[in-house]
C-alpha cells in the first residue's frame, strides 16, 4: 500500500491465467525472433566475408595463371620437341585460366582444386625452365666453341697462307739463287782465219764468249745455251724458223745454240753464228743470251764498215 492507502500495482502478465499464458507465450516467441534474426543477421555476415575471401583467392589463382601465361610466352628453345611440350603446357594454363574466369560462385572445395592444379602447373613450368636454360646454355658453349674454332682456323689459314707465301719467296730466292750467270760476255765478227775483224765487210763469222759463272746451287748436267743476236735493224739472225726454244710462256726463235755439260764450276763457252759468205750490216748488234728458260746475259757490239 502507498501513503494515501491504496494498493500499489506489480508487473502482470494478465488478470486471467488464460491471459498470462498468451502473454508469456508471446515472450517467449519474440524472443526467439529477436535469437533468430541476430543469428541470421551474423551468419549472413560471416557469409560474406566467406564469399569474399574465396573471391580474392580466385583472383590470385587467376593472377598467378596469366603470370604463367607470360612466362610461357618467353621461353623459347630451338628444340622442337621441347617447344611442342612448352606449348601443350601453356595451353593447359590457359585452359585452366578460361575455366576459373567463368566460374560466377566458387566453393572451398573447387579453390582447393584449382590451387593444387595450379601448384602442379607452376613446377611443370619451373622444371621446363631449367630444361630450357640449361639447353640454352649448352648452346651458347658451344656457339663459344664454335667461335672459337672458326678464330683458330682462320689464325691457321693465315699462317697457312703466310707460310705458303714465305715458302714461295724462298723458293723464289733459291731458283734466283739456282740461275746461271753469263759472265765476261763478248761478242766480236771474225774473219776466215778466226781473228778478230771490226769491219762488217771483212767479218763472216760472229763468236759470242762467255763463261757461265760457278754457282752450287744450280742444277748439274748437259744445258743447252742459246744466244739471240739482233741486227742494227732489229732483225733477229736465224737459219730456220724451226730455231725454237722455250722462253717463259712461249716459244722464240733463237740465232745460234750449244749444248754443254754443267757440274757446277765456271764453265768457258764460245758460240758461233755463221753468216755463209753474206756480207754483215755495219751497226750496232745486240746479243742475249738464254739458259735453262732464264736471260742470263746480254752484250751489244759495233761492226764498222
Amino acid at each position: 500500500m502507498n501513503e494515501f492507502g491504496t494498493k500499489k500495482k506489480g508487473f502482470s502478465l494478465g488478470e486471467t491465467d488464460k491471459e498470462r499464458r498468451n502473454n508469456l507465450i508471446i515472450i517467449i516467441l519474440s524472443v526467439l525472433l529477436i535469437a533468430v534474426i541476430s543469428v541470421f543477421v551474423s551468419q549472413h555476415n560471416e557469409n560474406k566475408k566467406i564469399l569474399a575471401a574465396l573471391n580474392m583467392e580466385k583472383a590470385s589463382i587467376q593472377t598467378e595463371l596469366s603470370t604463367m601465361m607470360t612466362n610461357y610466352d618467353s621461353i623459347h628453345t630451338n628444340n622442337e620437341a621441347l617447344q611442342s611440350e612448352l606449348s601443350g603446357a601453356q595451353t593447359k594454363v590457359k585452359d585452366l585460366l578460361d575455366e576459373v574466369e567463368q566460374v560466377k560462385k566458387v566453393s572451398y572445395d573447387q579453390i582447393a582444386q584449382y590451387r593444387l592444379e595450379v601448384t602442379t602447373m607452376r613446377n611443370i613450368m619451373k622444371n621446363y625452365i631449367i630444361q630450357v636454360d640449361s639447353l640454352n646454355r649448352r648452346n651458347e658453349l658451344l656457339m663459344a666453341e664454335n667461335v672459337q674454332v672458326k678464330e683458330n682456323f682462320a689464325q691457321s689459314e693465315t699462317k697457312n697462307q703466310q707460310l705458303e707465301k714465305e715458302k714461295e719467296h724462298l723458293q723464289e730466292k733459291i731458283k734466283e739463287a739456282a740461275q746461271l750467270e753469263a759472265t765476261e760476255l763478248v761478242a766480236v765478227g771474225i774473219n776466215a782465219r778466226g781473228k778478230e775483224a771490226e769491219s762488217a765487210r771483212r767479218a763472216e763469222q760472229i763468236r759470242v764468249s762467255l763463261v757461265l759463272s760457278k754457282n752450287i746451287t744450280a742444277p748439274r748436267g748437259n744445258k743447252v745455251i742459246y744466244v739471240r743476236i739482233q741486227k742494227p735493224n732489229q732483225v733477229l739472225l736465224q737459219q730456220s724458223p724451226n730455231d725454237l726454244f722455250q722462253f717463259e710462256d712461249l716459244k722464240i726463235p733463237f740465232s745460234a745454240s750449244r749444248e754443254v755439260t754443267y757440274e757446277g764450276n765456271a764453265l768457258p763457252v764460245n758460240i758461233f753464228w755463221d753468216n755463209k759468205g753474206q756480207e754483215f750490216l755495219p751497226g750496232e748488234y745486240t746479243v742475249d743470251v738464254f739458259a735453262d728458260g732464264n736471260n742470263i746475259g746480254t752484250a751489244k757490239f759495233l761492226m764498222k764498215r
